[in-house]
């Protein structure tokens, strides 16, 4: 098997079809799914992948055939009817004052199945939409789907404020669990802004670097020891992690940079008063003001039910 897809999640699922087949990384094909047949672009898998499948055998999704010009000039047209459903499915949400927020429809190629994706802060009844929607899609069959906020921003994509693609739509497949601890440690500012993605919680970024924050920390003072400074006495009030250097609060009040091997521990209550960060609980933004604690609670961000 060299063939791939990847429907979901950045994972790549083989297709059963033989090696010597006339296939072209790129080329649009129909594949059978547990939904039914869905459109997907095809891609030619390395050596190392294809080592793994030896090992691990996944069972590939059957190849239906490669499209053709009116089966692509079909899936625009039904591209255009996910959008006209998902508008007609929001309007039957409001009318029935539900709280779910759609993110996005896909109907499979034969059109037999409409799967409609939602985000919602708690469970909704959604009983009495089921049978609206049964009313306007007929003969089709029709599976609303709740999802979490990290799952919809990895479908609906995007680019982070590193200017690459959302890791969560191209690489990333699995959510780990993300808190503000991780933005301490790393001295990052505690502003919603600046260590949040779109999703509205915490970057699943802040633990790629951590563990190298942690081996960093081991050989620097604690934030708050007493030093001795070749300017005199103070507190440590800044790990500068990257530099490997410390900020330190000398007694006229100033905060002065130094190298980690122009300082040294002393025994002893140093008399300076430092601001740290994790007193900031609270953060204030126009009229608004967020419980940056309650970031930490990532609980249903992610459901796995793509």
């Amino acid at each position: 098997m060299k063939f791939a897809v990847r429907i979901i999640k950045n994972q790549f699922y083989p297709v059963g079809i033989s090696d010597d087949a006339n296939l072209h990384h790129g080329q649009m094909i129909l594949v059978r799914t547990e939904k039914g047949e869905e459109a997907h672009k095809v891609f030619l898998v390395n050596c190392a992948i294809q080592k793994q499948w030896e090992k691990f055998k996944p069972e590939p999704l059957p190849f239906v055939r490669v499209m053709n010009e009116a089966d692509l000039a079909e899936l625009e047209e039904i591209k255009k009817l996910e959008v006209q459903a998902l508008y007609k499915c929001r309007e039957l949400a409001e009318k029935r004052k539900l709280t779910m927020s759609l993110v996005q429809t896909k109907f499979t190629f034969d059109r037999k199945k409409i799967t409609f994706y939602y985000t919602a802060p708690e469970r909704v009844d959604f009983r009495e939409l089921l049978k609206d929607l049964t009313q306007e899609f007929k003969r089709v069959r029709i599976d609303l789907r709740h999802i979490g906020v990290r799952d919809a921003t990895s479908i609906l994509q995007g680019m982070g404020v590193c200017g690459q693609a959302y890791c969560c739509c191209s690489f990333l497949k699995k959510f780990e669990s993300v808190n503000t601890k991780l933005a301490r440690d790393q001295g990052i500012p505690m502003t919603p802004g600046k260590i949040t993605g779109s999703c509205g919680r915490l970057l699943c970024c802040l633990n790629y670097e951590y563990s190298n924050y942690l081996e960093a920390a081991k050989h620097l003072p604690p934030v708050g020891s007493g030093v001795m400074t070749p300017d005199g006495i103070g507190k440590v009030a800044v790990l500068n992690f990257l530099k490997g250097s410390v900020g330190v609060k000398l007694e006229d009040g100033k905060i002065k940079d130094y190298p980690k091997d122009q300082i040294e521990m002393i025994d002893g209550e140093v008399n300076i008063e430092i601001e740290g960060q994790d007193n900031i609980l609270n953060y204030s933004e126009g009229d608004e003001t967020i419980d940056i604690k309650s970031l930490d609670n990532d609980k249903n961000s992610s459901t796995g039910n793509i």
